[in-house]
């Protein structure tokens, strides 16, 4: 079984969670459907749930009724998996900003508690 954490940004900000927050009550269970899927098979889970974005960043793929949802994730030592941040997909391809989005909270996490 794995862990999945929040990313929290240095001022408190918890983007994946405020994404969460804004989706309607049918779209946010079935993302928090996938979260416990994700939670219980981890790095074992494959397309069309989880999809690799290149440099340790994943996709969890999430769709319900013709609605498509992303969300960033990592792993980490000890089981861990880090949520960074989602979006609702619009256009065949992953928009750039949201993909640097998730890049730079990576990062970021990776400097404040990588010591």
């Amino acid at each position: 079984m794995f862990s999945v954490d929040f990313y929290r940004t240095e001022d408190g900000k918890v983007p994946v969670e405020e994404f969460l927050d804004d989706l309607n009550i049918k779209m946010r269970n079935k993302a928090l459907d996938s979260l416990s899927i994700l939670e219980e098979f981890g790095n074992q889970l494959r397309e069309p749930f989880s999809k690799s974005m290149g440099n340790g960043l994943y996709e969890l793929r999430i769709k319900f009724s013709g609605d498509i949802v992303r969300i960033f994730y990592f792993f980490m030592i000890g089981n861990r998996i880090i949520l960074t941040n989602g979006f609702v997909k619009k256009d065949r391809k992953t928009p750039k900003l949201e993909l640097d989005k998730a890049k730079k909270y990576k990062a970021d996490f990776e400097r404040r508690f990588l010591v």
